[in-house]
């Protein structure tokens, strides 16, 4: 017999048990499916048995890690019914790109017509396996095996990817008699996955699935055109270059090609820039240029690189930060915990801004403020502006896409520039990477050289700013006239670098160790590399230093 601790109260169980049986006794006193436990401080999926004394806490659907699971295994779910109903020889790769929403957008190629009726067959067998509650399977491989698996399954892309794996082996789960990798946990069976819908989109699949904050209530797919087509041309750049998924990267590294990946990836960023800017002076009459996206875009970088293709053009741009236009720290509305909401539209003065806006419009000399962090208060130091014929504002700041903020300028004086990064590249086909990933790296490597914060600090703080985002700009980038993708296809490898002594640095005891770990074991996959071949206006340059802008 062993003792499990759970919340106190301690209870024996048999040798051998799984953390799923011991789960069903709880299930109860939740409104979530369980869906993974933590056991000594460390993450179990449920198919595990515990083997000794030990102590449990329970993870549900709703926190962030039950969630990924749930994505996990849902994906891992419709790849067993396309290959039930289609077989292995017609499929030739399906990819899940990218996230719309809460809609997972997967490529398919192959002999197989993507059309309604294989939807509907697609969806009836996945509730069908759904239904049986099959058993998710996990092995640990020999390499050489799981590679000999991986061919049977004309995987290249996992090949690939463990071509430089460091263990010698490696975990591959199975699902009847489907074989797949996933990077992080799983649930213990199929019958755990009741919620979803699968939808034909462009010429794809649409994986629904339940938001974390509702497990339960699956929600209409909302198509957002302009982000679809910005995370497609991101994903042709990257097929343009041979380069789909981290293997693909990897080899490039090691062939040493990575200098020719840096300047090409920075010569097409340079070109899409270039084509807004063009767009802006043929549009005529543009003399606000609204710039807005979610924390850590590079949209500093990218304002100043949009200011030097304007002046190409003979414009005068001026940047303008949104956040010198803060009210005064005891004006500042309060969140939930009594934290000041430095993201919300009332944080702003925005009656001010218009006015000044206005002005400037009208050809009036208008004193533009600063705000001074440290005492909470905006200044005002000489900083006067007049427009001229020739005269551009460049303002950033994430309202920039509600026409809230600026709702006293004539529509046809603003050109909005929604900005992202928008990860294309995938760990493999299966395995996709999100783009909050990325972004959270950079802010990380970025808030400690700047800030002197810790990657606990930012890792504590990133809910907080993702719900602002939700809050405060998704909702509005449609609106946008032009959409920017600021990731660049090789930075991870160049973030790892920096990340992972700032992740290595959160303590066992911390809350945010999990999250450190995952993100430990997803760099892993990477080859990591120097930074001095980036050039030195590089948006990458903004969160590992070095660059020849103030940013």
């Amino acid at each position: 017999m062993i003792t499990v601790t759970i919340n106190g109260e301690k209870k024996q169980y048999r040798e051998g048990i799984t953390y799923e049986e011991i789960c069903s006794e709880y299930q109860k006193q939740y409104d979530d499916m369980i869906a993974l436990v933590i056991v000594n401080g460390k993450i179990q999926e449920l198919m595990k048995k515990a083997e000794r004394d030990c102590e449990l806490t329970f993870i549900t659907l709703a926190d962030n890690a039950g969630h990924k699971a749930y994505v996990r295994t849902a994906i891992m779910l419709m790849m067993k019914a396309l290959y039930d109903i289609v077989g292995a020889d017609e499929v030739e790769k399906v990819k899940v790109e990218f996230a719309i929403g809460q809609g997972y957008y997967c490529s398919v190629k192959g002999s197989l017509k993507i059309d309604n009726t294989l939807v509907e067959k697609l969806n009836v067998r996945m509730r069908q396996i759904s239904m049986e509650n099959m058993p998710i399977l996990k092995r640990n491989y020999a390499l050489e095996d799981a590679m000999k698996l991986f061919d049977r399954y004309k995987m290249e892309d996992k090949k690939k990817l463990f071509k430089y794996r460091r263990s010698a082996t490696v975990n591959v789960y199975r699902l009847g008699d489907y074989y797949d990798y996933y990077y992080g946990h799983m649930l213990p069976s199929t019958g755990y996955v009741k919620y979803f819908n699968v939808i034909s989109y462009e010429n794809g699949l649409m994986l629904m699935l339940p938001d974390r904050k509702d497990p339960k209530t699956l929600t209409y797919f909302e198509p957002r055109e302009k982000l679809f087509d910005a995370l497609i041309k991101s994903t042709q750049w990257g097929e343009q270059m041979g380069i789909d998924t981290v293997g693909d990267l990897n080899d490039q590294i090691c062939k040493g090609n990575l200098s020719q990946v840096i300047l090409v990836q920075e010569a097409l960023q340079e070109r899409r820039i270039g084509e807004i800017a063009k767009d802006i002076v043929d549009r005529g009459g543009v003399k606000f240029v609204m710039i807005a996206g979610p924390s850590s875009s590079g949209k500093t970088t990218f304002s100043h690189r949009l200011s030097v293709q304007l002046q190409s053009y003979g414009l005068k741009p001026h940047p303008i930060a949104v956040d010198d236009y803060f009210v005064d720290r005891e004006k500042t509305p309060r969140d939930e915990n009594g934290d000041y909401n430095f993201e919300c539209l009332e944080a702003i003065d925005i009656e001010q801004f218009n006015k000044d806006m206005c002005d400037l419009l009208e050809g009036k000399t208008v004193e533009l403020p600063s705000f001074n962090f440290k005492t909470g208060k905006r200044e005002y130091k000489g900083n006067y502006k007049t427009l001229g014929p020739d005269d551009v504002l460049v303002i950033e700041g994430i309202h920039g896409l509600n026409d809230k903020m600026s709702h006293a300028l004539p529509a046809a004086s603003k050109y909005k520039i929604y900005i992202s990064a928008l990860t294309s590249l995938n760990v493999d086909e299966h395995n996709r990477i999100p783009t909050t990933d990325g972004r959270l790296l950079r802010r990380m490597v970025r808030d400690a050289r700047t800030r002197g914060a810790s990657a606990k600090r930012t890792i504590e703080m990133w809910p907080s700013v993702r719900r602002g985002e939700e809050e405060n700009i998704f909702p509005f980038q449609e609106s946008a006239d032009a959409t920017f993708n600021s990731v660049l296809i090789y930075e991870l490898a160049v973030l790892k670098q920096f990340a992972e002594p700032l992740l290595f640095s959160i303590e066992k005891t911390d809350p945010e160790y999990y999250e450190a770990k995952r993100l430990l074991k997803f760099l892993e996959y990477f080859l990591g590399v120097s930074s001095e071949d980036l050039p030195k206006n590089s948006i990458v340059r903004e969160f590992v230093g070095g660059s020849c802008f103030n940013v």
